[in-house]
């Protein structure tokens, strides 16, 4: 379940029942909403979308906003934030909004292969920085919606996601060589050693320490 709310609404947050009720909250500003929209649609996105009913019982849209919740409380990339951001705001518009903008959401993807192959390389070639959506777009020489698109189109995976695994590779090859956690989380972009170990057991179902201490006794 969603609670909406129109920027000129005011609420108090207090629960209608006697039993109460917990609630996760993320605030995204207008601005944010028609940066996205225009982005979306190649030019200003004209009025914001509104919402008709306060609350949407809506699960693919709670779990956009949820999703969101946990990169910001994860400490993501900056690139896997700013798409954790745009998916919710195309959720929230396309499931719940009264005035949607014409943005065609399901156009047949155009290939932009050279663009695509740019923010491939561009990824590849600085696994740890952290950089935004922005600066891959900029890489590409498209628009963020057109890239995320066409990258995800090409690869299987959002630009934020592909970038992840290819931190999770070099941390595993860091690991592999002898290097702690700590330190492979630390050249590989991670925000600490527990943000790899979370990832790190997620992928390969094992923790950093427990691939570092079989590799090395393989050797032995």
């Amino acid at each position: 379940m969603v609670m909406a709310f129109n920027p000129d609404e005011t609420h108090d947050g207090h629960s209608a029942i006697a039993e109460g009720f917990t609630y996760r909250i993320v605030h995204i500003g207008p601005e944010v909403v028609a940066e996205v929209l225009a982005d979306a649609a190649g030019h200003a996105a004209g009025a914001l979308p509104l919402f008709a009913e306060p609350v949407l019982h809506d699960p693919l849209l709670a779990r956009a906003v949820s999703d969101l919740n946990r990169t910001l409380l994860d400490e993501e990339s900056a690139l896997t934030r700013d798409e954790a951001l745009r998916r919710t705001v195309y959720a929230m518009v396309r499931r719940g909004s009264l005035r949607a903008p014409p943005i065609d959401w399901e156009p047949a993807v155009r290939p932009i292969p050279a663009g695509v192959r740019a923010a491939r390389d561009y990824l590849h070639a600085h696994v740890a920085e952290d950089f935004s959506a922005q600066r891959l777009a900029e890489v590409a020489g498209c628009s963020r919606f057109a890239l995320s698109r066409a990258f995800t189109a090409a690869h299987g995976l959002a630009p934020g996601a592909y970038q992840r695994q290819l931190r999770l590779r070099e941390a595993r090859r860091l690991l592999g060589a002898g290097a702690g956690a700590a330190e492979a989380a630390a050249r590989c972009g991670f925000a600490d050693q527990a943000h790899l170990t979370r990832w790190f057991r997620r992928c390969y179902g094992i923790t950093p320490g427990a691939f570092r201490a079989g590799r090395l006794s393989a050797r032995r």
